[in-house]
């Protein structure tokens, strides 16, 4: 006979394995929208690093007001991530987000919204942080 614990373990195992072969053949639009988040955010230490690059060369002069606009580009850039993600986070929790939990009617409609905006974003921080590498050239 064998060990009741193995044939948990293992049992346990294969709804496990099928759970996350289905998630993974069929991607969501949750996981969509979380995957450009996370495109996005490591990019933001590159934003910082832009900044500190930027500030000393920034004023109201003629020449120092293309520094200023980059730097408040970055800057305008890093806030729409921390407020797409403060929306996106007061508008779904835990286990919609990371563990598939079914989206009522409104909540899709939602989703929808936050996809768009995710994407507006993501395009702002690059759009950014390529004027900014391309002054600093």
């Amino acid at each position: 006979m064998r060990n009741p614990i193995f044939i948990l373990l293992s049992i346990g195992f294969i709804i496990l394995g099928c759970k996350e072969n289905k998630t993974q053949s069929k991607p969501n639009k949750m996981a969509e929208v979380v995957a450009v988040h996370d495109e996005v955010m490591p990019r933001m230490s590159e934003i910082g690093k832009l900044v500190a690059k930027l500030k000393p060369m920034a004023d109201s002069t003629e020449t120092g007001l293309p520094y200023l606009k980059a730097m408040q580009d970055l800057q305008d850039a890093h806030a729409a991530m921390m407020d797409w993600m403060k929306g996106f986070g007061d508008r779904f929790d835990y286990e919609e987000i990371m563990e598939g939990k079914p989206l009522n009617e409104q909540k899709q409609a939602w989703l929808e919204e936050e996809e768009i905006k995710v994407i507006a974003m993501r395009d702002q921080v690059s759009a950014s942080i390529a004027a900014a590498e391309e002054l600093l050239k």
